[in-house]
């Protein structure tokens, strides 16, 4: 069936993660219907849990605010572009230093209320196990996207086995941490005593790590070869290429002052505030596919956590990505089936922020492009524009996933030995550039 057969009044969206709240709303609010397909509450992958719209599996943070980081920059340029992401975190913001991070439960029922409430969104629950021939659609579906629907992108994209694996950390129950040994403190102290700190001891982190590097962990299935993304590594993987992987990483003790002792502890790890009134604390950095009862063994003999309730434990699932620069074009459609658009993580970007964005570039250049405009694609000076086109241009043998970060942009043209400066004039072209974009639309 021909494209111009298609009805340009109405979009099928797959998928009501943040991809594809953001893909609806951008089409809704440029008055294109929309039917919004999730499959929960009748069918929850491995991860999820709660039937609510946009649920946050991992982390609860949005990462750092601020122009001077990268995800700061993408959340600007998201927010100039309308994002319901942004603005909800906003509303239900928790206290996390420079970090924008949220009341998981409270912002993922914001974002459901915002669909439901959206007159030309009818909000679907059940599973899609196919992908339309005959209407234009956004596949959304995510890093969990279910096998019957994986089956069908497949037919769609060509791909077989195009997947990595993602581990969540652990989330603990407030009133478990002993408040004598954890002390609240931000990093150098920017952006004030948000996080809880638990500091150690070179024997205590000596006596953790043993334990850490010698526990039982979950197995990968025999038939999946496990790939884990750079970023999202869990702490045992880390903590098997030395005690230095740690010590310089998630348990970087540099920046703090242990108040019982008046000196920097030898290592250190971070518990970062799930809601405002801090009933659970997410362990920062600590994903992890121990198995549970080793998960609580361990972790427990961290200062501070030795009687430690666990609100969540730690898992390693499954996430799913199309090979976006054999397959996708900068409108991120399918070249084989060009009414088919991917948005959100399965485009091969990873993080909240990263799989929002692309969510709103689906969205909106369908949008435009029913409207009879077809628009640019998004400056390569800008951060959504960067992402764009590692999606589809990416180089390589192998597609692998990006965040957000200022080495994707291009180069100033000259060499800076301030970085601070270097980022600061990045983060001014890249709005600069879409402002002027935006403009054209």
């Amino acid at each position: 069936m021909g494209e111009e057969k298609f009805k340009a009044d109405e979009v099928l969206v797959i998928g009501g993660g943040l991809a594809g709240v953001e893909a609806a709303l951008q089409l809704a609010n440029r008055g294109i219907r929309v039917l919004l397909r999730e499959m929960k509450p009748v069918k929850y992958s491995e991860a999820h849990s709660s039937p609510a719209l946009g649920e946050l599996v991992c982390s609860n943070s949005l990462k750092a605010m601020g122009l001077g980081q990268a995800s700061g920059l993408l959340q600007e340029e998201m927010s100039r572009l309308g994002s319901v992401v942004i603005e909800t975190a906003l509303n239900n913001r928790v206290a996390a230093g420079q970090a924008l991070a949220v009341n998981r439960e409270d912002f993922s029922k914001a974002l459901t209320r915002r669909v439901e409430d959206a007159p030309l969104i009818e909000l679907v629950r059940g599973e899609a196990t196919t992908l339309p021939n005959d209407r234009y659609t956004i596949a959304a579906t995510g890093p969990l996207t279910s096998e019957p629907m994986a089956e069908a992108i497949s037919s769609v994209t060509g791909d077989e086995d195009l997947y990595f694996y993602d581990a969540m950390a652990p989330i603990i129950e407030g009133d478990s941490i002993d408040r004598s040994v954890v002390f609240a403190a931000s990093r150098y102290e920017k952006g004030g005593p948000d996080y809880l700190n638990c500091p150690m001891t070179r024997e205590e982190f000596g006596r953790f790590f043993a334990a850490l590097t010698s526990a039982e962990i979950v197995p990968t299935r025999n038939f999946e070869k496990e790939r884990v993304f750079q970023g999202c590594q869990p702490i045992e993987t880390l903590a098997a290429k030395g005690e230095k992987t740690l010590l310089f990483g998630p348990m970087k003790p540099v920046g703090f002052i242990d108040p019982r002792t008046g000196k920097r502890p030898h290592a250190l790890l971070q518990l970062r505030r799930e809601d405002e009134g801090g009933q659970r604390w997410n362990m920062v950095g600590f994903q992890t596919k121990l198995t549970y009862p080793e998960q609580k063994r361990v972790f427990r003999l961290i200062p501070g956590l030795q009687e430690a309730s666990f609100y969540r434990l730690g898992s390693l699932h499954r996430n799913t990505y199309v090979d976006g620069p054999r397959v996708l074009d900068g409108y991120l459609r399918a070249r084989r089936a060009p009414w088919i658009q991917f948005a959100g993580q399965i485009t091969g970007v990873e993080g909240y922020l990263e799989s929002a964005a692309m969510g709103i570039w689906a969205g909106l250049n369908l949008a435009l492009r029913l409207s009879g405009k077809t628009p640019d694609l998004p400056p390569e000076e800008s951060g959504i524009g960067a992402l764009v086109r590692h999606v589809y241009t990416a180089p390589g043998k192998r597609y692998e996933p990006m965040n957000m970060n200022f080495g994707i942009l291009p180069p100033l043209g000259v060499r800076m030995k301030d970085k601070k400066e270097s980022k600061r004039l990045r983060a001014e072209r890249a709005l600069e550039a879409l402002d002027k974009w935006i403009a054209t639309l």
